[in-house]
């Protein structure tokens, strides 16, 4: 076993739960980004414009998330050039018999098999390829659909438990995404991955909007309008190291997430698509999530600006400057450094 442990390490293996489920995640969400959500975009701008091309660039982005996702997990497990080429495909196959799951799933492990024999052959340019691909297709087939049906059934509870308790179930899914989309796991993947739809994805988008918006305006003095633009658009996740600092930073911006998934589900009752309910407002991709499942009607543009932007706004900054006064929070902790380069 040691013998074994000391090859995989040469081979560029490490296992590591913190890898496998929030490494690989949040880069499949810049996966997700660059095929699914920017697709949906394209596709309902060439849809409201009557731009054929546009429509069309979209479902070809779409109907090839799975191989994004493929490249994404190969790209976060650092794998060789043959067996990323070979997981793209994996990721293909996996989201075809198994939805995304089946795609992270089958990649992940075809990804991590293909780097063992990897360069140990003569023949690598044939082996490593066919032993990913032989891999990929055994889990994506095997093991994909069953993951995929117990994913869907969860967020198929979770609608179901909002439409029978929607205060009390849109204030929990609202908080806890909002506080997942500053953690390092990503709540985009979360809500693609469960299918999260109707009023439970409204209330995810109305949670994590609030905490993005909550974080950019609580922190203006610190970070002023460049970290007003980077947490509103980017991501609250720029503020996960003063999280660790000082936790009752996060009190503001998850008590406005709370509030307006309450708000969400109970007054404004907006419904969402999953590649919405996890984004926030990064690049504004919740936001085109609500108008696609609920309609371009000036009437849903007012719910999505007060539910997703103004109240979230009020509410944080009055949190925070109550904990300012009470010298819970101190000057310079919320001040944020550079960026990171994913998105949630």
């Amino acid at each position: 076993m040691k013998s074994f442990m000391e090859f995989a390490k040469r081979q560029g293996i490490e296992p590591s739960p913190r890898l496998y489920f929030i490494g690989t995640t949040s880069t499949m969400t810049l996966g997700f980004f660059s095929s699914l959500v920017i697709g949906l975009i394209l596709t309902e701008i060439g849809n409201g414009l009557n731009v054929s091309f546009l429509v069309e660039i979209g479902g070809v982005a779409m109907s090839l998330t799975g191989a994004a996702v493929g490249a994404a997990v190969a790209y976060a497990l650092k794998a060789p050039p043959l067996v990323l080429f070979a997981t793209v495909i994996v990721g293909f196959m996996g989201n075809v018999s198994g939805g995304i799951v089946g795609a992270w799933l089958a990649a992940l492990l075809a990804c991590e098999i293909g780097k063992l024999v990897s360069k140990t052959t003569k023949i690598d340019i044939i082996i490593t390829p066919v032993v990913v691909l032989l891999v990929g297709y055994a889990l994506a087939s095997a093991v994909g659909p069953p993951m995929d049906w117990f994913m869907t059934s969860v967020g198929e509870f979770l609608l179901w438990a909002t439409e029978l308790q929607p205060l009390l179930m849109g204030v929990i899914i609202a908080a806890a995404m909002g506080m997942i989309l500053t953690s390092p796991i990503s709540s985009a993947a979360i809500a693609i991955m469960i299918n999260l739809s109707g009023l439970a994805a409204g209330a995810a988008a109305a949670g994590t909007a609030a905490q993005m918006i909550g974080f950019a305006v609580a922190s203006y003095r610190e970070n002023k309008v460049s970290g007003l633009i980077s947490q509103g658009l980017g991501t609250a996740m720029i503020q996960f190291p003063n999280v660790l600092k000082n936790p009752r930073i996060w009190i503001p911006a998850t008590l406005a997430s709370a509030i307006a998934g309450g708000l969400s589900t109970m007054v404004f009752r907006m419904e969402n698509i999953p590649t919405g309910a996890g984004m926030g407002t990064s690049g504004l991709v919740g936001q085109f999530g609500a108008l696609n499942a609920m309609g371009y009607t000036p009437n849903v543009f007012l719910r999505i600006g007060l539910l997703h932007f103004v109240l979230p706004a009020i509410m944080a900054l009055v949190f925070a400057e109550f904990m300012r006064k009470k010298g819970w929070i101190k000057p310079g902790d919320m001040k944020i450094g550079d960026s990171p380069t994913t998105t949630k």
